[in-house]
């Protein structure tokens, strides 16, 4: 039996742990009533089948109790946020005081910026990638120039014909300029390429040279094996959206390690949520932290975001990280052994060959492609995403994508070709 063919795609379902899990969500449905094959996990997740009874708990509770609910919902309003934490925690390697979900993505990077990103005359440069998100690139020169400095973004660029930032590179121009850059922050992995950064060696590089190091794990979170603790970058910030599967602009995570958790001086945008708890309702105290990422929040937390945010952990709580990045890696290493052995030499994937330097996505270019050929594979039921010029980004996602998907991709494309 050849690997590339459609009986042994089914037969490695066959043969999938977790391959009932597929059934825990809503797969998108064609006008002809044939599913989509899915594979943008890495821009919005699917919808899992429990969010509705999670969200209608709150309906309910909110219908019946109204501003009670705070206090005596099935799962009170006032805690809610801390019934994420635990969970949250074990999927980015964290410590529960190192976590909290509050806000959205541009938001948290702005406001732990604001306590970070603590410019001087000697020191005001911020290092991110060449090819950041446009996002990450906005809040960062917008954070440069409001501190009232001008030239002061560095980039992390490939080589001369190359796609990958090598990481030499990066020791170098942390090595050459690291006592002018104030903050490190990367995205990881690269939500373009694909690629993987050693999170801890950067942490180590640029601590050495006295820099702030963060992440923003928008396309990690529950996606890459992550040890944030560990790692000992001083922030990060992820979307809840993407793999993690909470729904359009849901609720952002918050990572602030552990050494930074009983400073209550470090400078930051303060709200009535990150107040103490037990002195929050006297209103009139001055501003007192909360210890640990807590102490980064606020407003008082979406409640119907957040109980959508819970069903999804609770299918990871049940599944495991460790049984989800084994089969990413099956399904994704499926994934490219098949776009490798099509017929010539118009096909190269830009994302990293090596498992432990990507995630699930593969982002795959085609020479001498535009557009038309991305609009041809979605007319054909193949929801993807394309990235100016020339690259398709997929991302078959362990919890509900199988190999027959990626087999039956691959033949769409092939064909498109």
């Amino acid at each position: 039996m050849t690997k590339a063919s459609l009986t042994y795609a089914k037969q490695l379902d066959a043969q999938d742990p977790l391959r009932a899990y597929r059934e825990e969500f809503y797969l998108p449905v064609q006008k002809n009533g044939k599913q989509h094959l899915y594979f943008c996990g890495n821009s919005l997740g699917l919808q899992p089948k429990r969010t509705e009874k999670f969200i209608q708990q709150e309906l309910e509770d909110w219908k019946m109790l109204g501003v009670e609910g705070h206090f005596h919902a099935k799962n009170p309003w006032m805690p809610y946020h801390e019934f994420l934490t635990e969970r949250m925690a074990k999927i980015v390697g964290a410590k529960p005081i190192e976590v909290v979900m509050m806000n959205t993505l541009s938001v948290n990077l702005h406001l732990l910026m604001a306590s970070f990103y603590r410019p001087t005359k000697e020191r005001f440069k911020i290092l991110i990638e060449a090819d950041a998100f446009p996002s990450d690139r906005y809040a960062v020169e917008s954070q440069i120039h409001f501190h009232g400095y001008k030239d002061g973004l560095l980039e992390l660029k490939a080589r001369e014909g190359e796609v990958l930032v090598r990481h030499e590179d990066i020791e170098s121009i942390i090595e050459q300029e690291g006592y002018e850059i104030a903050l490190i922050l990367i995205g990881c992995p690269n939500y373009y390429t694909g690629q993987v950064f050693d999170m801890k060696r950067i942490a180590e590089l640029g601590h050495a040279k006295g820099c702030v190091v963060g992440f923003d794990l928008a396309h990690g979170a529950g996606n890459l094996h992550l040890e944030l603790h560990d790692s000992g970058i001083d922030f990060a910030a992820w979307c809840s959206y993407k793999y993690l599967n909470s729904g359009p602009g849901s609720v952002s995570g918050c990572f602030v390690h552990e050494r930074h958790a009983h400073s209550p001086d470090l400078p930051r945008f303060a709200g009535w949520w990150g107040h103490n708890k037990t002195t929050r309702f006297n209103m009139r105290h001055a501003f007192d932290p909360i210890p640990g990422a807590e102490g980064w929040q606020l407003s008082n937390p979406p409640i119907l975001s957040l109980a959508a945010i819970m069903a999804s952990l609770e299918i990871f709580e049940e599944v495991g990280m460790p049984a989800l990045l084994e089969k990413s890696a099956k399904l994704t290493g499926y994934l490219e052994f098949l776009v490798n052995n099509l017929e010539g030499n118009r096909v190269n994937i830009i994302t990293p060959s090596n498992p432990k330097e990507r995630g699930c996505q593969l982002s795959i270019q085609v020479r001498d492609a535009d557009k038309s050929l991305y609009d041809a594979i979605t007319e054909k039921g193949v929801i993807a995403d394309w990235r100016e010029p020339d690259v398709i980004r997929v991302a078959p996602v362990p919890l509900y994508n199988s190999f027959e998907d990626v087999f039956r991709f691959v033949e769409v494309l092939k064909e498109c070709m």
